[in-house]
């Protein structure tokens, strides 16, 4: 009887080959794990910092949110920008404040240059001294802060975004817009200004030269005021840095901006009051100024209470009346005097500092 073969051999074998499939797959998965290890992805470098400065701000938001006293928030405030980091290219958008309906809960959303420049430090407390109201801030980029006001998540804006600012009132979200202050932008860079820029008054030109050079460039790239006035003098100047490899967007605010700049040896352009109050922090020479493209206008505008019920319109109205009031102004006009040798804003209620066009 012939003798019918076993399965014992087939059995064997296949064993065999899934121990030696299993062996390549171990192999393969070891070496992927080495290269990952000894090159890791700027992308993950990149979106790992991203996490923890967004973690940051929506700590320092809730901090400040929470807030029991004048002192207490301003400490707060003052800590948030004293240890501000170099960010990464994507913009951390604010957890939104929830509304207590308590009737002296005032919501601001700004730009970050007046927490940058030191101003809300002293102007927040004084607002509440003075009316009683606690003030929640958030303080951003002028897009944001504006889009936050669109939305109805604050009360009052305090911004210097034109543009933005026009279409917030034309949409009937925002009311009442008021002329306050100004200051001005400026160009700054390294010392050894490798693009020549330095001591013009012609900002068009200065861009040129940056980009015939190829000299890098940080960009705030979070929609606020400053990115936008960046924006149209590229525009202006016939150029579209964007894509360029020595053209950077930061994501993050002005201070934070500054010090992306000061380390990677790179031109950007700053509101003069957040370069003065950075200027012992970063070694980044101011190259060019003084040129009237560079004006940097401040407004307040009220929520429209008419399409957003929960808006506190009290409580804007009584911050648009203390931002405009003499006193205020005089205390804008001298903010910083003692500390730079020069004010950081010019006050211009009613356009008393004659700027050529009222509305801006």
């Amino acid at each position: 009887m012939p003798i019918q073969p076993t399965r014992s051999r087939p059995r064997s074998g296949h064993a065999l080959a899934t121990l030696f499939f299993c062996l390549g797959l171990l192999l393969t998965a070891c070496g992927a794990s080495a290269t990952s290890t000894a090159a890791p992805a700027a992308s993950t470098v990149a979106a790992t910092a991203a996490a923890t400065r967004a973690a940051s701000t929506t700590s320092a938001t809730r901090t400040a949110a929470t807030g029991t006293t004048p002192a207490a928030r301003t400490a707060t405030r003052a800590a948030t920008r004293a240890s501000a980091t170099p960010a990464t290219p994507a913009a951390a958008q604010p957890t939104a404040i929830p509304r207590t309906g308590g009737a002296k809960d005032l919501i601001l959303s700004t730009t970050t240059s007046t927490q940058d420049s030191g101003l809300l430090d002293d102007l927040i407390p004084l607002f509440e001294q003075q009316t009683g109201y606690r003030v929640k801030t958030y303080s951003i980029g002028s897009g944001a802060a504006i889009a936050l006001g669109s939305r109805g998540e604050a009360d009052v804006v305090l911004a210097h975004a034109p543009d933005n600012e026009r279409q917030f009132v034309a949409s009937g979200a925002g009311i009442d817009r008021q002329i306050v202050m100004y200051n001005d932008f400026i160009i700054v860079g390294p010392a050894e200004d490798p693009a020549g820029t330095k001591g013009s008054t012609d900002a068009l030109d200065a861009l040129k030269k940056i980009a015939a050079k190829g000299s890098p460039f940080i960009s705030r790239g979070d929609n606020s005021g400053t990115q936008q006035l960046e924006l149209q003098l590229w525009k202006d100047a016939a150029l579209t840095p964007q894509g360029q490899g020595w053209y950077v967007e930061s994501g993050s605010g002005m201070g934070q901006t500054l010090q992306i700049a000061d380390q990677r040896r790179a031109y950007t352009i700053s509101d003069r009051g957040t370069y003065l109050t950075f200027q012992n922090r970063v070694k980044l020479d101011l190259l060019v100024e003084r040129d009237e493209r560079l004006l940097n206008v401040y407004h307040v505008i009220a929520v429209n209470p008419a399409r957003f019920p929960a808006v506190n319109s009290a409580g804007a109205q009584a911050f648009i009346a203390f931002i405009l009031a003499p006193d205020t102004q005089r205390f804008l006009g001298e903010f910083g005097r003692a500390r730079y040798g020069q004010p950081l804003f010019t006050p211009c209620v009613n356009n008393g500092c004659g700027l050529k066009d009222p509305k801006e």
